[in-house]
Order: C-alpha cells, then structure tokens, then sequence
C-alpha cells in the first residue's frame, strides 16, 4: 500500500473559503447582499465559480453556515488595512520609572520632576522608587517624605495610582497621567 504525503504549507490559510468549506447546506448571499437561498456546497461552488468569485464562509457558527460571494483577496486586503489602521492609532502606555534619593538635592529632584511631566504628558504611567542602601532602610520615612514632596510637586498632572510602600529594601509609588492620549 502506498503512503500517500500530504505536504502541509505553512502559510496555508485556515479559513473556510471555496474548496475548505465543509460538504454542509451553506445560507448563500450573492455578491450585491440579496440571499440567493439554501444550497448546497457543490452548487454554491458553481454559482461562485460562474460569476467569478470566491465563495466565503462569513459565520461559520450559525446553522446553516452563511457564505459569501465576494473577491477574497480584495476582502483580505481590507481586513488587513483595517488592522493596520488601528495598530497605528492605539497608544501603549508604558510605565517609565524615576529613581530618587533620600539625599536628593533640589536641582536633581527639578530634573526628576521634568522628567516625570514629560512622561505624563505622553501618557505613560511613571514608577516613582526610592532605593535604600546599607543603614539608609533604618530611616525609611525620610524617603516616604522624599515621594510625598514629588507627588505633591507634580500636583494635578497625575493621579496617584498607588501611595509609597515598602517593597523589600525599595519604597514605591505609581502615577498615572490624567489626559491619556
């Protein structure tokens, strides 16, 4: 007996178009909406094929399947463009950390504060942390003052997220920017 090899094309499409679509009674809807009526796969594939279209399983769920007469590369092409155009209009908000000190001085702690406006203001959420090294961790409150003058700096162009906590030997709080883009 021969085996007979399949070969399998990565890039093959999984949706139901033409000769992929089920030996099933298919809903058929011509190429300008109107219902063509209740037919079978054979005869759907006929019709499409003599009006040169594709035919197009577009709700595979309902019973019975409703197909489509359409051009599939064209249908494709605009499914894709329309991805495209909402990839391309979505914003990630990235969260941006601003490390500060116990011992901060006040042209650092202005830089910072700069830093963390510009963040804001493109939208993206900013991790404000304090790290505390050796016997630093003995006067923690220092460094919960240090974050309570920053957000208090910062005032109306961000909403706390979350107040200052301990998280091992490191005090953080997040802000979250009040005009998202």
């Amino acid at each position: 007996m021969d085996c007979i090899r399949q070969q399998v094309r990565p890039n093959k499409s999984t949706e139901l178009v033409n000769e992929n679509i089920p030996n099933v009674e298919l809903l058929v809807i011509d190429e300008t909406g109107t219902k063509v009526g209740i037919i079978s796969r054979r005869e759907a594939l006929f019709l499409a094929q003599q009006r040169e279209f594709d035919l197009v399983v577009v709700s595979p769920e309902s019973k019975p399947m409703v197909a489509k007469l359409m051009d599939y590369s064209k249908y494709r092409y605009e499914q894709q463009r329309k991805l495209r155009e909402i990839k391309k209009n979505q914003h990630i908000v990235e969260i941006k950390e601003i490390r500060l000190s116990p011992t901060i001085d006040t042209h650092d702690f202005e830089t910072k504060l700069k830093h963390a406006l510009k963040f804001l203001e493109k939208g993206d959420k900013v991790k404000v942390s304090i790290r505390f090294f050796g016997r630093m961790i003995t006067h923690s409150e220092v460094g919960r003052q240090v974050i309570e003058k920053f957000i208090e700096a910062i005032g109306t162009h961000a909403t706390v997220e979350s107040r200052p906590k301990m998280d091992g030997r490191s005090m953080i709080a997040m802000l979250s920017p009040n005009n998202p883009l």
